[in-house]
């Protein structure tokens, strides 16, 4: 195995200014832009080849990070989801290698005609899509990152600068150079197209470099995404907190009500789409509650309960709720449960806690979900489904960038869409305004198929 600094250079950052792997990103952006979508497909195939031959590389760089994790988790400096999100198997470097394959299944995005419009006979105006250009992430833990990044990033013709956190320092130095090893042998395509930086010193300089960066991407904890978007001009789409809920209406069919509310904070609780908070309508709460409990108990989860649920629960092991919990993710087995006075008092909480990222109401009654579909402000709303659901490939997007909890430009998980934008091409025959000024002709703005 490749050691740290032997990967170095194979990432394409060693001995390089963060200003450099820019400019170099950006010369490679420009190149990715005129290759066709069956040889993006090709190399797509190969690098999931690459991965899975290197699956004991892999493992054997992340087994590294994970025992300097396990140290810090008993010193108390790191979390225990943090080390679950950094841990990769087996089965995790067969998933990453999936993952990619199911990129290149996708359509292209990048030239497809949005709209068309002939201004005059001769004069035809098209909208169609483009890539972006250059991408930085800065991410934590996550070392599937690398991997969901660089291949939506090919697909869509951008180039990416990487720059993860030193607690997954040797797996990401591992898979970029598996990736850059593979894009090194086909000749159309730039190694610089992926790029890996070092230190958290480049994180300053990168974040400067608007000439040549299109757009930022945080992915971690707030604290990470807020200081992203203090110490940058650059576009930054934003992957916030995950404080997602679950509101069981009266309505509510009990059986749906207690597999959902156990799913979304149960089967992935160190993810940003895991339930942090459950409110239940006070209609169903007497029977309600003491069933879910048990199973919450069972599952290992903390729950942290508002007076009306501890009164209720009587003298089970139930923690006060304080008001700091109601706007807490967790990202663990801990669970803040509040009695709500129907549909709208949960609306409300939510729309005042809420991160805006995925919400879910479980009821029969159509109108009522309607209601909270309509009215709860996140970038996912779900009836009679779990919050887990939230994620790239579930949606069928192949894979993610992160989930964004911004209203513009994307929003929700982020797959090749969100790394594109749209430029419009005019066609003319020698045609000039100053005609259509002195009224010697007018435009039509007729819409073309």
């Amino acid at each position: 195995m490749k050691t740290l600094s032997q990967n170095a250079a194979a990432t394409g950052s060693a001995q390089s200014s963060v200003a450099e792997v820019a400019r170099r990103a950006r010369a490679a952006s420009r190149r990715l832009a005129r290759l066709s979508n069956d040889t993006r497909n090709e190399v797509l195939l190969a690098a999931a080849q690459a991965i899975e031959k290197a699956t004991s590389t892999i493992i054997e760089a992340n087994s590294k990070d994970c025992q300097a994790a396990e140290r810090a988790v008993a010193a108390g400096k790191m979390s225990p989801a943090m080390l679950a999100r950094l841990r990769v198997g087996e089965h995790g470097v067969q998933e990453m290698a999936a993952r990619v394959r199911d990129v290149a299944r996708l359509a292209d995005p990048i030239g497809r005609r949005l709209a068309a419009t002939q201004l005059d006979d001769g004069l035809v105006l098209y909208k169609e899509s483009c890539p972006l250009g250059v991408i930085g992430i800065i991410f934590e833990a996550r070392p599937e990152v690398v991997v969901q990044v660089s291949s939506l990033t090919l697909k869509s013709c951008n180039a990416v600068i990487l720059k993860g956190g030193s607690e997954a320092a040797h797996s990401n130095e591992a898979l970029v150079a598996v990736w850059r090893e593979c894009l090194n042998g086909f000749l159309v395509v730039p190694a610089d197209a992926v790029q890996l930086l070092q230190t958290r010193s480049d994180v300053m300089e990168l974040l400067s470099l608007e000439r040549d960066v299109d757009l930022m991407i945080p992915r971690g904890s707030k604290e990470l995404v807020e200081f992203v978007m203090r110490n940058s001009r650059i576009p930054v789409l934003g992957h916030g907190e995950g404080i997602c809920h679950v509101y069981v209406d009266r309505a509510a069919d009990m059986e749906k009500a207690l597999r959902i509310a156990v799913d979304a904070k149960v089967q992935g609780p160190a993810i940003c789409n895991a339930a942090e908070t459950l409110l239940v309508d006070e209609a169903i709460a007497a029977r309600f509650l003491p069933q879910i409990f048990a199973r919450l108990r069972e599952a290992g989860v903390e729950v942290r309960g508002c007076s009306r649920t501890r009164a209720l629960l009587g003298g089970q092991n139930v923690v006060p709720a304080t008001e700091q919990d109601w706007a807490t993710e967790y990202c663990d087995l801990i669970l803040s449960v509040k009695i709500v006075n129907g549909v709208e008092e949960a609306i409300t909480h939510i729309n005042q806690y809420g991160s805006r990222h995925t919400d879910a109401i479980v009821t029969e009654d159509r109108e009522t979900a309607q209601r909270f579909l309509d009215e709860v402000d996140a970038a996912g709303v779900f009836h009679n489904a779990s919050t887990r659901f939230a994620d790239g490939f579930r949606y069928g997007l192949g894979a993610e960038l992160g989930i964004s909890n911004s209203k513009l430009h994307a929003r929700g998980p982020v797959g090749l869409e969100g790394l594109t934008t749209y430029k419009y091409k005019l066609f003319g025959d020698g045609h000039i305004v100053a005609e259509y000024a002195r009224g010697e002709r007018q435009f039509q703005h007729k819409t073309l198929s």
